[in-house]
């Protein structure tokens, strides 16, 4: 996909990649504090969700950008999407 050339898309990664860090470095404590396993595992329930929503909003602030510049690189419209296609499914698996 496109590079995150966008300053304020760039800037919302960086700080949803930085929440997501500290739920790991808490879900790490609750371990070494013996934490139940039934609350460790909501955290890592809701991280997990965290990551689908920063892959979703990668995917929703890229892929218009990334089949336009194909197209200006003179792709076909049909290799462009199968490209962006494939991103995206890469990302769901």
């Amino acid at each position: 996909m496109a590079e995150l050339e966008d300053e304020e898309v760039k800037k919302e990664v960086i700080s949803r990649l930085r929440t997501i860090k500290g739920h790991i470095g808490g879900v790490e404590k609750m371990v070494e504090n013996d934490k139940d396993c039934k609350d460790i595992l909501l955290q890592i329930s809701a991280i997990k969700s965290s990551v689908n929503k920063l892959g979703l909003y990668l995917a929703e602030n890229n892929v218009c950008e990334f089949i336009t510049e194909s197209l200006e690189e003179g792709e076909e419209v049909k290799t462009a999407v199968e490209e962006a296609m494939t991103s995206i499914f890469k990302f769901t698996e």
